[in-house]
């Protein structure tokens, strides 16, 4: 790689993250740190066998080679002026500088470079690591020029949004090119920022142009390589091997050496991959030489482990075959693998570091520990959850201001630093949810019992008790280690019920067995007091909080109703309430008051969390969009972005599909929040803050039984204190009047920065550290990087459990919807179903029986039955698309039938279930149409999962 870090180092070419667009392979698109927008790299050759996930080496084409953005009607010669003039005369120079980089590179392709190996996957064992290549290592490829297919162009498209490249921005989970580079003199560093610069003024200056560039080398190959789930073309092999009769006769083995049978991944994002059959697993070949078509229904793992310079293919092998691809179970084993996640029981060892169950708080903390058992201190969770890891409660003070406590589960007093729970709660990193079940980050007898803050059982947790007065401002503080019991656990529906009055002083005397226990000396008075109370400070705070600038997305979610078995009946849009607020008030209050103790005592040694701003240039389409309906907004900041919002949605208060689009779009410039180390950014702290909460520093800290990040927050937090007290002890002892109350330094509310400079307090800050197990600089940026990764992978899972227990829930029966159309062009219209929260295309060109107009000056599409029976399509035969893969076509009478209840049948078409008309051809069809659609089930034993979407069209014609 000597080759590459040169040309690195230069600015001769760029590292990036390597993203593939999920509706067309063809095109990828990587992010350079310091340009405003990502990288085109078109076609196969360019993209040089990288995959998604890679971290790859690009060098830029030339200026002249660079196409035009998605959906700009701008051109560059129109209204140019003297400067725009210039920068065009130099714009094939500025690139093709950097373009010169390939050339260097070409001279050492012959070279074999290597670098350190990655992680190994879990799951690899020894002899996949002796037989097969790591897949991990890095390789310099060449560039190589291949004859592909033609993908197809997707003509003109109007859109409210461009048709957007899929993860065409990431989060910045990744290293930023620049700072992994480990530079060795500050002048390199200049060449390689000058460049960037460079770079940015070109793509600045020329916003209708996007760049493009190719891979000249893959620096890092992506895990994912190691995770491909598939299923085998089982009936291409069979095709194309050929074999006779009378040859089968006389070779009853079917399968030679050099036979291959290709995958297809899942994932549109990855290619077909080869296999060969002799290295396939027995049970599959016997069932390939039996002619066993049904071979190809299973879902299998696989990994990627070499793409040669000469092959069309990457080769894998198989690890493991799932099931069959219409099961459930099968999808669930599948995503967990693909993610990386780990299901297997606790070891024995990480069990041992648990405390005996039934557990009680020992004596010595009962000592050393403030006791607030005294307190009304409740949970409020969903009615299922059972890791409870924080509570609530709140004094009224007499001078008028409310103190609240936030209680969190002091999970750091068990889980110590450097013992196998603590590796095993760092490598699961985060507890992941699958909708009917959960895999823990913490084994459950301590994440449901020992660590729970469960009702009616003394419990130690770390405190902060918030003296907030009735403007919301935090006046005073307490942070420390303390013994709780929580009196009841609430669920949101009951605090909701509390809130809106369904519950009073009245009807808490009969309360009965639907409610929960109310444990200790306090009664449902004391609980619908207090929570009515946090209820109108929750709400003082988040006016607080959005008048200083903070910004809601709030995106409509589905939840599912489960059967007995575990399967989906129904569904339906959630909403979230009041009582959620509440909660969340308190919780981004706590975080961002241990954010500030942390960043200030251990400026360092903090484990932050970022949220970068938008992506400006997708947020000017954005506002474009909203100008062009008559749709006033302000993105100059957060705040401005939420009031401007606020104002939409009362203009659009008759027609909240349209505003659920709005906020869906809003959503897309957004860059997701990542976990940083402070001292990682420490010369650049004006990216520490957080845009959406518009707060200088934010950490996790109130959910420590399910993320490891908190933990983490947990003993840099305790250390401060104990840092504190050492101090102060210190003091004390200097002092003449011992009885004179020293003032807490430094995680009170006014921070002592010349007592943390101190000797005295730079040692107590050392020690204490050391004791807590604050990890270094470089540790803790491992950390976050690897946690940064692992909630990623949970959310994956999350979304891919959403869209597979929809799948069956539509497999059972299709569903009628109304949708909105958000893009629109010759081949397919994107559209929104509010019923399910969730875009999907109808693909319309090149159907049999179904002619299509584009109307350019209207941007509009006429969609027409036609008698005209296609059987070509460039030259290839059967490409032509069945007309009912796109219309679902019902017959009006049958439609009057059903309605009437006539037929007498039980079994009636789902239509009649619903008031939902079907449209009439000729359809014409505009930007924010509203059609219906018909919802199905697309693949399983067939191919990849998908919710398939049809027009729904009366036989009638219009």
């Amino acid at each position: 790689m000597e080759a590459v870090e040169m040309a690195l180092e230069k600015g001769d070419v760029f590292k990036a993250s390597f993203r593939v667009n999920a509706h067309n392979r063809l095109e990828a698109y990587c992010k350079v740190d310091g340009l405003p927008t990502d990288v085109l790299i078109s076609g196969i050759p360019a993209q040089n066998r990288a995959v998604e996930g890679d971290i790859v080496a690009i060098t830029m084409d030339s200026f002249s080679s660079w196409t035009k953005m998605k959906g700009s009607n701008r051109t560059c010669n129109n209204y140019a002026t003297p400067e725009d003039c210039s920068l065009l005369r130099e714009a094939d120079d500025v690139a093709g500088n950097i373009y010169k980089g390939k050339g260097e590179l070409d001279k050492d392709k012959d070279t074999n470079y290597d670098s350190a190996d990655c992680r190994n996957c879990p799951s690899q064992n020894q002899e996949d690591t002796e037989v097969y290549p790591n897949p991990n290592k890095s390789c310099h490829f060449p560039e190589k020029k291949y004859a592909y297919e033609d993908s197809g162009s997707l003509g003109p498209v109007s859109h409210l949004d461009p048709v957007r490249p899929a993860n065409e921005s990431f989060d910045g989970q990744n290293n930023a090119a620049f700072e992994s580079l480990n530079m060795s003199s500050c002048s390199k560093q200049i060449e390689v920022i000058s460049a960037v610069q460079k770079m940015c003024s070109l793509v600045n200056a020329f916003p209708s142009k996007r760049p493009t560039a190719r891979v000249v080398a893959i620096i890092e190959k992506s895990p994912r390589r190691e995770r491909i789930v598939g299923q085998l073309n089982v009936k291409q092999w069979i095709s194309v091997k050929g074999v006779s009769r009378k040859d089968a006769k006389k070779n009853k083995n079917l399968v030679s050496d050099n036979e291959y049978i290709q995958l297809t991944p899942i994932d549109p994002k990855f290619p077909k991959m080869m296999l060969f059959v002799r290295d396939l697993p027995e049970h599959i070949k016997k069932r390939l030489q039996s002619g066993d078509v049904t071979t190809e229904m299973d879902l299998i793992a696989a990994q990627l482990y070499d793409w040669g310079e000469e092959s069309l293919f990457p080769r894998a092998h198989i690890l493991h075959v799932f099931g069959k691809g219409s099961k459930v179970q099968t999808h669930l084993d599948a995503i967990l693998f693909q993610n990386t996640i780990c299901e297997s029981e606790f070891s024995p060892e990480a069990m041992t570091c648990l405390p005996c169950f039934p557990w009680e708080v020992p004596e010595k903390e009962l000592q050393s520990r403030l006791d607030l058992r005294n307190l009304c201190i409740f949970t409020i969770d969903p009615s299922t959850a059972t890791d409870l890891d924080d509570a609530l409660s709140i004094e009224k003070l007499p001078n008028g201001n409310c103190r609240v406590g936030v209680h969190i589960a002091d999970v750091s007093y068990f889980v110590l630093p450097g013992t196998v729970l603590d590796d095993e709660a760092q490598f699961r990193s985060t507890t992941v949810y699958m909708l009917q079940k959960k895999i823990p980050m913490l084994p459950a007898l301590f994440s449901d019992n020992i660590g729970s803050l469960n009702p009616g059982v003394d419990r130690v947790a770390v405190s902060m008790l918030l003296d907030i007065n009735p403007a919301g401002d935090v006046v005073n503080r307490w942070i420390g280690r303390s013994v709780i019991q929580s009196c009841c656990k609430l669920s949101y529906e009951l605090a909701q019920d509390i809130i809106d009055g369904a519950v009073d002083f009245e009807s808490s005397n009969i309360i009965g067995e639907s409610y929960p226990k109310v444990h200790g000396q306090f009664g449902w008075p004391d609980i619908i007091t207090s929570v009515k109370s946090l209820c109108e400070i929750s709400n003082v705070l988040k006016h607080k909080r959005f008048n200083d600038g903070a910004l809601r997305l709030e995106n409509p979610k589905v939840a599912f109703l489960f059967d007995e078995y575990g399967l989906p009946y129904d569904l339906i849009l959630s909403e979230r309430k009041e009582s959620n607020f509440l909660v969340e008030e308190f919780m981004l209050l706590a975080n961002t008051t241990a954010a500030e103790v942390i960043c200030r005592v251990y400026p360092d040694n903090a484990l932050l969390r970022r949220h970068p701003e938008p992506n400006m240039r997708k947020l000017g389409e954005f506002v474009a969009f909203c100008q062009k309906h008559g749709l006033k907004l302000d993105t100059s900041s957060s705040g401005q972005f939420h009031r401007s919002l606020d104002l939409i949605k009362e203009k659009l208060k008759d027609d909240s599909v349209l505003f659920d689009i709005l906020i869906s779009y809003a959503t897309r410039p957004m860059q997701l929040a990542c976990y940083f180390c402070s001292g990682q950014l420490k010369e650049r702290k004006h990216e520490w803050g957080h845009y959406a909460l518009a707060v200088p520093f934010y950490t996790h800290f109130t959910s420590p039984l399910r993320r490891y990040p908190d933990i983490v927050v947990h003993r840099t937090l305790l250390a401060a204190l104990e840092a504190e007290e050492l101090y102060l002890k210190h003091r004390k002892a200097l002092l003449v009047n011992k009885e004179e109350e020293l003032q807490r330094c430094f995680t009170g509310i006014i921070f002592d920065k010349n007592a943390a400079e101190s000797v005295e307090g730079r040692e107590a800050l050392s020690a204490a550290a050391s004791k807590h197990g604050v990890p270094s600089t470089e540790v803790l940026a491992d950390v976050a990087t690897y946690c940064n990764e692992r909630k990623l992978a949970s959310r994956n899972v999350k979304d891919a459990c959403d869209k597979l227990y929809m799948w069956h829930f539509l497999k059972k029966e299709i569903l009628l919807s109304e949708a909105r159309v958000l893009g629109l062009g010759p081949r397919f219209m994107s559209i929104y179903i509010q019923k399910l929260a969730i875009e999907q295309r109808i693909y319309y060109d090149e159907v049999e029986g179904l002619s299509v107009e584009w109307l350019e000056a209207t941007s509009s599409v006429v969609l027409s039955m036609s008698a005209h029976r296609r059987a070509f399509r460039r030259g290839s035969h059967n490409k032509w698309r069945a007309f009912e893969e796109v219309a679902f076509v019902v017959d009006p009478y049958d439609l009057k039938v059903a309605s009437d209840g006539s037929d007498g049948c039980e079994n009636r078409d789902p239509n009649s279930r619903t008031e939902i008309d079907p449209a009439v051809f000729p359809l014409t069809v505009h930007l924010l149409s509203t059609i219906p659609v018909v919802l199905h089930a697309v693949g399983g034993d067939d191919g990849p999962l998908e919710i398939g979407v049809r027009l729904y069209m009366s036989s009638y014609y219009g």
